[in-house]
């Protein structure tokens, strides 16, 4: 029997002291999972995700009293979390179900609410690359980037990793580089990617075969 995500969220050790600690650290990650899943990148979104669907998630998770974490707890923990270890269990656990997939997409999101000083240009913040089956409707992958081209290198590592085959992975124009098509044809998946003007010879050659 596949374990839950749940069970592999127990794994990643609990940093905060026991004095009014409320919720259980494999709780809260299970909602900010739901929510990034669902489309919310920061605090404020994911809380509302949380109250929107406070009756089943307090089923779900067996909640005290019904009661969900606040903004400010799901902010605490996205800051201070092992991102690194959070993102190989989630791989983890993921994999088993990466079967009979057909299109991928691929697509990095900046997490409004870890970024600490917007007037910085040097911030710590987390930027999480996303692999996202549309036929199964979850995502299989993820990866944590803030370092400049980060996200091109973080997608190489998604289709290395994951071990996709057969699919169509889809990105945006960022993503219109050599090396990454390779590691997509090396996989034997396809590809949809978008292009700019400044491939400007590429472009030419679509408009000559359109």
């Amino acid at each position: 029997m596949k374990k839950s995500i749940y069970e592999y969220f127990k794994e990643i050790p609990d940093h905060r002291r026991r004095e009014g600690k409320v919720h259980k650290l494999e709780e809260i990650l299970v909602i900010i999972t739901m929510s990034i899943m669902s489309g919310n990148t920061n605090t404020v979104s994911m809380h509302d995700f949380a109250k929107r669907h406070k009756k089943e998630l307090a089923k779900l998770l067996k909640l005290k009293k019904e009661k969900i974490p606040s903004r400010q707890t799901i902010g605490r923990i996205l800051q201070h979390i092992d991102k690194a270890n959070l993102i190989n269990i989630f791989t983890l656990w993921a994999k088993p179900y990466i079967k009979d997939i057909d299109i991928i997409s691929m697509d990095g999101k900046v997490i409004r609410g870890t970024v600490e000083n917007y007037n910085n240009s040097f911030q710590t913040y987390v930027n999480l690359v996303s692999a996202f089956s549309n036929k199964r409707k979850q995502i299989l992958g993820l990866k944590e980037t803030n370092e400049n081209g980060g996200e091109i290198q973080a997608v190489k590592r998604l289709i290395q990793e994951l071990d996709l085959e057969g699919g169509i992975i889809t990105l945006d124009a960022l993503h219109c580089q050599k090396d990454t098509v390779k590691e997509i044809i090396k996989k034997k998946n396809n590809y949809v990617i978008g292009v700019k003007g400044n491939q400007k010879k590429l472009v030419e050659q679509i408009k000559k075969t359109v």
